[in-house]
Protein backbone atom coordinates (compact mmCIF):
# COMPACT_ATOMS: atom_id res chain seq x y z
CA UNK A 1 0.00 0.00 0.00
CA UNK A 2 1.48 3.35 -1.02
CA UNK A 3 2.22 6.04 1.52
CA UNK A 4 -0.62 8.59 1.75
CA UNK A 5 -0.09 12.21 0.76
CA UNK A 6 -0.32 13.19 4.45
CA UNK A 7 2.97 11.33 5.04
CA UNK A 8 4.77 13.82 2.79
CA UNK A 9 3.10 16.94 4.21
CA UNK A 10 5.51 16.96 7.15
CA UNK A 11 8.95 18.59 7.45
CA UNK A 12 11.72 17.12 5.27
CA UNK A 13 13.78 15.96 8.26
CA UNK A 14 10.83 13.89 9.57
CA UNK A 15 9.99 12.45 6.14
CA UNK A 16 13.65 11.55 5.50
CA UNK A 17 13.75 9.37 8.61
CA UNK A 18 10.29 7.97 7.92
CA UNK A 19 11.22 6.82 4.40
CA UNK A 20 13.87 4.43 5.72
CA UNK A 21 12.63 0.87 5.28
CA UNK A 22 9.88 1.92 2.85
CA UNK A 23 9.79 0.37 -0.63
CA UNK A 24 10.26 2.41 -3.80
CA UNK A 25 8.58 0.78 -6.81
CA UNK A 26 9.11 1.65 -10.46
CA UNK A 27 6.98 0.28 -13.29
CA UNK A 28 8.15 0.73 -16.86
CA UNK A 29 5.87 -1.19 -19.20
CA UNK A 30 5.65 -4.71 -17.81
CA UNK A 31 8.92 -4.42 -15.87
CA UNK A 32 8.67 -3.92 -12.12
CA UNK A 33 11.74 -2.96 -10.13
CA UNK A 34 11.73 -2.18 -6.43
CA UNK A 35 14.02 -1.56 -3.52
CA UNK A 36 13.95 -0.89 0.19
CA UNK A 37 15.05 2.67 0.94
CA UNK A 38 18.19 2.48 3.10
CA UNK A 39 19.58 6.04 2.88
CA UNK A 40 18.09 9.53 2.53
CA UNK A 41 19.06 13.21 2.85
CA UNK A 42 16.79 16.07 3.87
CA UNK A 43 16.84 19.50 2.18
CA UNK A 44 14.91 22.11 4.10
CA UNK A 45 13.95 24.82 1.64
CA UNK A 46 15.10 28.39 0.96
CA UNK A 47 16.81 28.76 4.37
CA UNK A 48 18.98 25.71 3.65
CA UNK A 49 21.93 26.86 1.53
CA UNK A 50 22.30 23.38 -0.04
CA UNK A 51 18.64 23.13 -1.11
CA UNK A 52 17.61 23.75 -4.70
CA UNK A 53 14.87 25.96 -3.27
CA UNK A 54 17.72 28.29 -2.20
CA UNK A 55 20.14 27.68 -5.06
CA UNK A 56 17.66 27.57 -7.98
CA UNK A 57 14.50 29.19 -6.68
CA UNK A 58 13.12 30.03 -10.12
CA UNK A 59 13.72 26.57 -11.63
CA UNK A 60 12.17 24.72 -8.71
CA UNK A 61 9.57 27.22 -7.46
CA UNK A 62 6.34 25.61 -8.69
CA UNK A 63 7.23 22.06 -7.69
CA UNK A 64 8.99 22.94 -4.44
CA UNK A 65 6.26 25.25 -3.23
CA UNK A 66 3.42 22.85 -4.02
CA UNK A 67 2.23 20.19 -1.59
CA UNK A 68 4.44 17.19 -0.80
CA UNK A 69 4.18 13.78 -2.38
CA UNK A 70 5.58 14.56 -5.83
CA UNK A 71 8.86 13.48 -7.38
CA UNK A 72 11.54 16.07 -8.00
CA UNK A 73 14.09 14.73 -10.50
CA UNK A 74 17.17 16.65 -11.57
CA UNK A 75 20.47 15.92 -13.31
CA UNK A 76 23.73 16.26 -11.47
CA UNK A 77 26.96 16.97 -13.37
CA UNK A 78 24.85 16.70 -16.54
CA UNK A 79 25.11 12.90 -16.29
CA UNK A 80 23.11 11.33 -13.48
CA UNK A 81 19.49 11.72 -12.44
CA UNK A 82 18.59 12.12 -8.77
CA UNK A 83 15.19 11.28 -7.31
CA UNK A 84 13.72 13.36 -4.49
CA UNK A 85 10.38 13.35 -2.72
CA UNK A 86 8.88 16.82 -2.25
CA UNK A 87 7.80 17.37 1.35
CA UNK A 88 5.77 19.86 3.35
CA UNK A 89 2.54 21.71 2.83
CA UNK A 90 2.03 24.11 -0.07
CA UNK A 91 4.17 27.20 0.46
CA UNK A 92 6.64 25.41 2.80
CA UNK A 93 9.19 23.75 0.50
CA UNK A 94 11.47 20.87 1.30
CA UNK A 95 12.55 17.61 -0.24
CA UNK A 96 14.25 14.32 0.52
CA UNK A 97 16.93 12.88 -1.75
CA UNK A 98 16.68 9.10 -1.94
CA UNK A 99 20.35 8.12 -1.80
CA UNK A 100 20.37 4.31 -1.73
CA UNK A 101 18.16 1.23 -2.10
CA UNK A 102 18.45 -2.44 -1.29
CA UNK A 103 17.00 -4.24 -4.36
CA UNK A 104 14.05 -6.52 -3.61
CA UNK A 105 12.43 -7.03 -7.04
CA UNK A 106 13.69 -6.88 -10.62
CA UNK A 107 17.42 -7.00 -9.82
CA UNK A 108 18.21 -8.45 -13.27
CA UNK A 109 16.43 -5.57 -15.00
CA UNK A 110 18.23 -3.10 -12.72
CA UNK A 111 21.61 -4.65 -13.57
CA UNK A 112 20.80 -4.60 -17.30
CA UNK A 113 19.85 -0.91 -17.14
CA UNK A 114 23.15 -0.19 -15.38
CA UNK A 115 25.17 -2.24 -17.88
CA UNK A 116 26.17 -4.84 -15.30
CA UNK A 117 26.27 -8.59 -15.85
CA UNK A 118 24.66 -9.30 -12.48
CA UNK A 119 23.28 -7.57 -9.41
CA UNK A 120 25.82 -6.52 -6.78
CA UNK A 121 26.03 -4.28 -3.72
CA UNK A 122 27.15 -1.46 -6.01
CA UNK A 123 23.95 -1.66 -8.06
CA UNK A 124 21.88 0.95 -6.17
CA UNK A 125 24.18 2.38 -3.49
CA UNK A 126 24.05 5.98 -4.64
CA UNK A 127 21.44 8.41 -5.99
CA UNK A 128 22.57 8.27 -9.62
CA UNK A 129 22.91 4.50 -9.56
CA UNK A 130 19.45 3.91 -8.13
CA UNK A 131 17.84 6.32 -10.60
CA UNK A 132 19.47 4.51 -13.52
CA UNK A 133 18.54 1.08 -12.10
CA UNK A 134 14.89 2.14 -11.70
CA UNK A 135 14.85 4.01 -15.05
CA UNK A 136 14.09 7.35 -13.38
CA UNK A 137 14.62 10.29 -15.74
CA UNK A 138 13.51 13.90 -16.13
CA UNK A 139 10.21 12.66 -17.57
CA UNK A 140 9.37 11.55 -14.00
CA UNK A 141 9.78 15.07 -12.60
CA UNK A 142 6.52 16.03 -10.90
CA UNK A 143 5.17 12.45 -10.79
CA UNK A 144 2.73 11.67 -8.00
CA UNK A 145 4.50 9.31 -5.57
CA UNK A 146 1.20 8.13 -4.09
CA UNK A 147 0.05 6.49 -7.34
CA UNK A 148 1.32 5.87 -10.83
CA UNK A 149 4.58 4.66 -12.29
CA UNK A 150 6.73 5.58 -9.27
CA UNK A 151 5.30 4.92 -5.82
CA UNK A 152 6.65 4.52 -2.33
CA UNK A 153 4.99 1.81 -0.26
CA UNK A 154 4.89 1.32 3.47
CA UNK A 155 7.57 -0.99 4.92
CA UNK A 156 6.62 -4.65 4.56
CA UNK A 157 7.27 -5.35 8.25
CA UNK A 158 8.26 -3.71 11.52
CA UNK A 159 11.13 -1.24 11.48
CA UNK A 160 13.63 -3.27 13.45
CA UNK A 161 16.77 -1.33 12.55
CA UNK A 162 19.04 1.34 14.01
CA UNK A 163 19.21 4.69 12.21
CA UNK A 164 22.50 6.47 11.54
CA UNK A 165 22.57 10.26 11.34
CA UNK A 166 25.33 12.39 9.85
CA UNK A 167 26.22 15.21 7.46
CA UNK A 168 25.01 15.17 3.87
CA UNK A 169 27.31 13.83 1.17
CA UNK A 170 28.56 15.68 -1.91
CA UNK A 171 27.35 19.18 -1.06
CA UNK A 172 29.52 22.27 -0.76
CA UNK A 173 27.07 24.42 1.20
CA UNK A 174 25.64 23.74 4.67
CA UNK A 175 27.93 20.72 4.92
CA UNK A 176 27.80 20.55 8.72
CA UNK A 177 24.05 19.92 8.95
CA UNK A 178 23.14 16.45 10.21
CA UNK A 179 20.47 15.70 7.62
CA UNK A 180 21.61 12.37 6.19
CA UNK A 181 19.89 9.25 7.53
CA UNK A 182 20.66 5.59 6.88
CA UNK A 183 19.96 2.09 8.11
CA UNK A 184 23.00 1.13 10.16
CA UNK A 185 24.82 -1.96 8.93
CA UNK A 186 23.03 -2.16 5.59
CA UNK A 187 25.57 -2.95 2.83
CA UNK A 188 23.67 -0.87 0.24
CA UNK A 189 24.27 2.44 2.04
CA UNK A 190 26.41 4.64 -0.20
CA UNK A 191 28.84 5.74 2.49
CA UNK A 192 28.80 3.74 5.74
Amino acid sequence: MSLPRAFYLRPARVVARGLLGCVLLSRRGRVLTAGRIVETEAYLGPDDAASHAAIRPLAARDLFYGPGGRAYVFRIYGLHHCLNAITGRAGHPGCVLIRALEPIAGARAMARRRGQAAASVGLTNGPGKLAEALDVTLRDNGADLTRGRLVIDRPPGPRGFAVGVGPRVGVTRAVDRLLRFWIRGNPYVSRP
